[in-house]
């Protein structure tokens, strides 16, 4: 597997308070199987579908408990340059770049817009093992309510070139590296409780998107969105029960017509 271009989405994970439990709902859900912990890395552990890494799972580090939530990591060739390029777009580097290991060196940082994000510069470890096939990632939008902060932002810390739906009813951003639409940037309206942050929402592929939400909310999972039947894929929005935001989409069941975009100068 080639290391993925500078700005691509290359790994997801998430910190639970309840690792069992999220290995459990996940394993049911997505199908996932996964592999030992590792004590050296704050029992780090890998989710796979079908044998490939497809995502991962970590118990909170002592004095750092919060909310379950997803994150998702874009690959950077350098990871020190891309936090100095996330400082002077105006984000904020949250945990500056740390090695680790021989499976390559992250950071974590945060948009104008308090959207919470990961870097990632390749060792071993070169991201997803697969995408876009049942159980491993598939897409991811960032969900803001200050749109032009991230539409700003992106673009100057990777080669991101924009591209805006028309639709008079959403807000709704698309970033480009070269030919491939690698990101999508949604505003959030009222219909978010002015509780729910900022955040990206990451998307996993399932074959049957509506058995796929039976199985999530009899685990006790949330439906929050769908499912819905678009030109993209089937999809739902969920949370898992332990808050952390989610989608499924089957991508082989689509609907209606492609919308139009425009490039954005």
């Amino acid at each position: 597997m080639a290391v993925q271009s500078e700005g691509a989405p290359c790994w997801a994970d998430a910190m639970f308070g309840d690792v069992e439990a999220a290995k459990s709902f996940y394993g049911d859900v997505l199908g996932w199987t996964f592999g030992e912990s590792s004590s050296e890395y704050g029992n780090y552990t890998q989710a796979y579908a079908d044998g490939k890494a497809v995502a991962a799972v970590v118990p909170p580090m002592p004095g750092q408990e919060g909310p379950a939530q997803w994150c998702l990591y874009l690959a950077s060739r350098d990871a020190a340059a891309t936090a100095a390029r996330i400082r002077e777009a105006g984000g904020e580097v949250v945990m500056e770049p740390m090695r680790v290991g021989d499976y390559g060196t992250m950071c974590l940082a945060r948009d104008p817009s308090g959207v919470v994000f990961g870097v990632w510069q390749a060792g071993t470890h070169e991201g997803f093992g697969a995408t876009a096939e049942p159980g491993a990632y598939c897409w991811a939008e960032v969900f803001t309510r200050e749109p032009g902060k991230s539409d700003g932002f992106f673009p100057q810390v990777f080669p991101y070139k924009a591209k805006q739906m028309d639709d008079d009813g959403v807000d709704f951003r698309l970033f480009d590296l070269g030919d491939r639409t690698v990101l999508g940037r949604m505003a959030m309206g009222d219909d978010f409780p002015p509780e729910v942050p900022p955040y990206i929402n990451v998307y996993f592929t399932v074959p049957d998107c509506d058995a796929a939400v039976a199985r999530a909310t009899g685990r006790g999972g949330v439906l929050r969105f769908g499912p819905m039947d678009t030109p993209f894929g089937r999809f739902a929005a969920l949370s898992d029960p332990q808050g952390a935001s989610f989608s499924v989409i089957d991508i082989n069941t689509t609907e209606g017509e492609m919308p139009k975009i425009t490039d954005v100068a």
